[in-house]
């Protein structure tokens, strides 16, 4: 990643959850969760064994912007977190280096409807605005994937884009995308 995560306080503990940068021994428990049919319809990999699974997860640049969610010491889920550079002119891109932060969450649906996402999320909006200092944060999501969206509307981020069969699927051919974001300036007007 561009911008180092070390201005981090690691771990982050919210109210239920306990966010931290994932290791290599979390390869076990995201594994369980995202080889689960009903994670992995909306992933961009679908990854059938474990070796090729570790083999990604292990990537350092992956491994890099992914953040374990704890609830109970349990790994419940994963975030990913990417700080980028926004286009820009080429005169003023030294202005808008790692100004960005793309977002992306998997969450167990064992888990799934206790707000426990929406706790992680919020708590990663809070880091991006607050301690990290990004002036803007994005996530995008097939239009079909509803629970994500609805995901991005709860935590107040406003749906920007709307984008006809720009997404292929690998089983449903092409999807409806959305592009969602939020600017540190409506964060702070939320109080």
């Amino acid at each position: 990643m561009p911008q180092d995560l070390s201005a981090v306080p690691w771990p982050i503990h919210t109210d239920r959850l306990v966010i931290r940068p994932a290791t290599p021994d979390d390869v076990d428990a995201t594994w369980a969760i995202r080889r689960l049919p009903e994670v992995t319809e909306w992933l961009t990999h679908r990854i059938t064994q474990r070796s090729a699974y570790a083999e990604m997860f292990l990537d350092p640049d992956r491994l890099a912007s992914t953040l374990a969610i704890e609830r109970e010491h349990v790994v419940v889920g994963d975030l990913m977190l990417r700080i980028e550079d926004p286009w820009s002119q080429a005169e003023v891109a030294d202005r808008a280096r790692g100004t960005q932060a793309e977002l992306g969450w998997v969450l167990d649906p064992a888990h799934a409807g206790q707000g426990l996402a929406t706790e992680a999320v919020t708590e990663l909006l809070r880091i991006c605005f607050d301690v990290l200092g990004v002036r803007r944060v994005v996530a995008l999501c097939f239009a079909d994937n509803e629970p994500s969206w609805r995901l991005m509307e709860r935590v107040g981020m406003r749906r920007e884009e709307y984008n006809v069969k720009d997404s292929l699927h690998r089983d449903r051919g092409w999807l409806d995308g959305m592009g969602y974001a939020l600017l540190a300036e409506e964060w702070r007007a939320r109080g």
